[in-house]
């Protein structure tokens, strides 16, 4: 809009110029007349009947200092007499070099930006989430003393002391991984030029982009150098009969190979992507019945399946052969460090004039109990 102001200023600079070099030839045109031989005669002034013909140059000048409405239809004889064509034209907006240049491009002050849904497991209602500041190791004691019982007492006996029924300790580390996106490089003038906020624009992608590999890792991360994945450390818990389909009674078997113990947690769920979704909410039970409740977000119940909450990760895999599709259980056994919160940094000065923008996530993520999450595998 300044440049367009500027434009608009020299024109009106030049309009005003043309105007009052006009204004004094007619002026220097006149005191010439007065001048000639007979300046004076009212009949040599008008030129009507003497036969002294107007000047061309003297209608000209009245053109440009009042147009062509104050000739008279002697003066406009002349003025075509003089031109082929007389031109008016004017700075139009449909023509660059007529005034389009000059018209700035309007641009929708709203960008249209594509979606991806990555997944809960960054999700303190889905996992457990332990924050910290620091990223040195943390350790998480684990005990599994489900295989012990009491035994019977006979009167009179001494106590066994052998130390066969001590109970074993373990331990899980909860390391801090980092993730990065890489530079992203933008040039000054875009940044000063652009209608949106480019630093703003980059940070919320980038963001997404730091979730995206959060949940990748959490989900299916290997152990080995990186978080162990969710589906990485759970148990088997059924094997389907098919290697393209699931049934309801394979769904009722996942559920039952988890301990009815596990299966009181609030956080207790089926996690599975949306295309397994799909297919499972085709399920229907032996009355006919589709096994899916849909719930009631204006109530705030969500959907269910077999009476347990949904989580959908779509970086889970979809079914296919010897694929993991579907997890039970108690994802608050499933443990997620975040190490403060993730970074968004902006460079000015090392990339100068232009700018830089990466980001930065730390966290780690292990299953504390294997008993606690088990997975449903395709034949």
């Amino acid at each position: 809009m300044a440049e367009f102001d500027r434009v608009e200023r020299n024109i009106k600079r030049e309009e005003d110029q043309a105007a009052i070099e006009a204004r004094f030839a007619a002026r220097q045109e006149e005191e010439r007349a007065k001048k000639r031989p007979g300046a004076g005669s009212e009949e040599r002034a008008s030129g009507s009947e003497t036969g002294n013909e107007l000047s061309y140059r003297h209608v000209f000048a009245k053109v440009v200092c009042g147009g062509l409405d104050d000739l008279s239809p002697e003066e406009r004889a002349v003025l075509k007499q003089g031109v082929a064509k007389f031109e008016q034209r004017a700075q139009t907006a449909g023509s660059t070099t007529a005034g389009g240049f000059t018209v700035p491009t309007e641009l929708a002050n709203e960008i249209v930006r594509s979606m991806l849904a990555w997944g809960p497991m960054y999700d303190g209602d889905v996992a457990r989430v332990i924050e910290s500041s620091a990223g040195n190791p943390m350790k998480v004691p684990t005990v599994n003393d489900t295989a012990k019982s009491a035994g019977a007492h006979t009167e009179g006996a001494a106590l066994t002391d052998d130390g066969s029924e001590d109970v074993t300790f373990g331990q899980k580390s909860l390391d801090a991984y980092v993730f990065d996106t890489e530079f992203i490089r933008w040039s000054f003038e875009l940044d000063a030029d652009s209608i949106f906020s480019m630093e703003a624009l980059l940070a919320d992608l980038l963001g997404e982009r730091l979730g995206r590999i959060a949940n990748a890792q959490l989900t299916l991360g290997t152990g080995t150098s990186a978080p162990n994945g969710v589906v990485t450390a759970s148990t088997l818990g059924k094997t389907a009969a098919s290697a393209t389909a699931l049934t309801t009674d394979e769904l009722i078997d996942l559920e039952h190979s988890v301990n009815r113990a596990y299966r009181k947690s609030p956080k207790t769920a089926f996690m599975m992507n949306d295309l397994t979704v799909k297919a499972v909410r085709k399920l229907k039970n032996s009355d006919g019945d589709y096994i899916w409740s849909a719930g009631d977000v204006t109530q705030g119940r969500p959907a269910t399946l077999l009476g347990y909450k949904l989580n959908v990760n779509d970086s889970m895999a979809d079914i296919a052969t010897g694929q993991k599709t579907v997890l039970f259980g108690d994802f608050n056994k499933y443990f997620v460090r975040k190490v403060g919160s993730p970074v968004i940094g902006v460079l000015r000065e090392r990339f100068w004039p232009d700018l830089g923008i990466a980001g930065l996530i730390r966290f780690d993520g292990e299953l504390a109990d294997t008993a606690a999450i088990k997975h449903l595998i395709q034949a």
